[in-house]
């Protein structure tokens, strides 16, 4: 469970919908005024945003983190002068992530240095659809449909920061074995090598693949992060199967830094990554 993608992203009802809070249950009066303001009950409504009743009516109840493509077709359809798209900025949960998670994820939003270290399955951020599918496919206790598509859109928009922020730094070191376990199947695989592969093309982005075969390593310590702010301070994250680990201490943080930095020297060249993983698609 990488990426703080567990559950439904916080406390859950009933329903495995997150108990309301304040912030969700003012954006869902917004909504609400707005679409009354438009003449328009929740049954009219939901087709045309495409969601169901029961989503809109969950949504408005606060009951429910809306997904970033109703708060856009909400505001294009209500035309709500922006007010949607800004009360949706102060939202305070976001579907799909672990409650441990969330302050990295902020985090995330506004760096300009993400480093990430995996031995366990593709980082979130360079995920496909298929391949996350099924990675929540296999978790234990299993999801249920709603719950995974929570996770989904959580990954989903996490994703847009690689290329909505093109002056982030973003570095990789993945596992060989990674691409050799065929999770999800060979079809899931070959689409998931093409998109890592599309992905190392962009200039922020630089991916590199760990040997399978590796006398030395120094990441035997498990996965982690680094994270540079703008105000240029350093920050570590690590994630175990229940739970994460945001680390600030500027010791703790030298470590990982120590660490990333001799694991780039020991991991295939960027070029040698790219050809190696044309080489396995090839094969796959």
């Amino acid at each position: 469970m990488t990426d703080g993608v567990g559950g439904t992203g916080g406390a859950a009802g009933a329903n495995g919908e997150p108990e309301p809070s304040d912030s969700l249950k003012a954006f869902g009066e917004v909504v609400k005024v707005f679409r009354k303001r438009a003449l328009l009950t929740q049954e009219q409504f939901a087709p045309i945003v495409g969601y169901s009743v029961p989503t809109v009516a969950s949504i408005e109840q606060g009951r429910r983190f809306p997904p970033l493509a109703f708060v856009e077709r909400a505001e294009d359809v209500l035309n709500a002068f922006g007010v949607i798209k800004a009360a949706a900025k102060h939202l305070s949960r976001r579907p799909g992530l672990a409650s441990w998670f969330r302050q990295w994820a902020q985090m995330e939003t506004e760096a300009v240095s993400l480093y990430t270290y995996e031995c366990r399955l593709i980082p979130g951020l360079l995920q496909t659809e298929a391949y996350a599918r099924a990675s929540f496919a296999d978790q234990l206790p299993p999801l249920c449909d709603e719950q995974i598509e929570a996770q989904l859109a959580a990954r989903m928009e996490r994703q847009r920061l690689l290329r909505d922020r093109p002056n982030t730094n973003y570095s990789f070191i993945l596992e060989e074995h990674l691409f050799l376990r065929h999770t999800g199947g060979r079809a899931v695989t070959l689409e998931l090598i093409g998109h890592v592969l599309d992905l190392s093309q962009l200039r922020n982005i630089e991916i590199q693949v760990m040997p399978q075969v590796r006398e030395r390593h120094a990441g035997l310590h498990g996965p982690m992060q680094l994270l540079e702010t703008p105000e240029n301070k350093w920050f570590g994250y690590g994630e175990g199967q229940e739970h994460g680990h945001f680390m600030s201490d500027p010791k703790v943080v030298s470590t990982l830094q120590m660490r990333y930095a001799r694991m780039r020297s020991q991991a295939h060249s960027l070029e040698h990554s790219v050809g190696l993983l044309q080489r396995m698609r090839g094969a796959a």
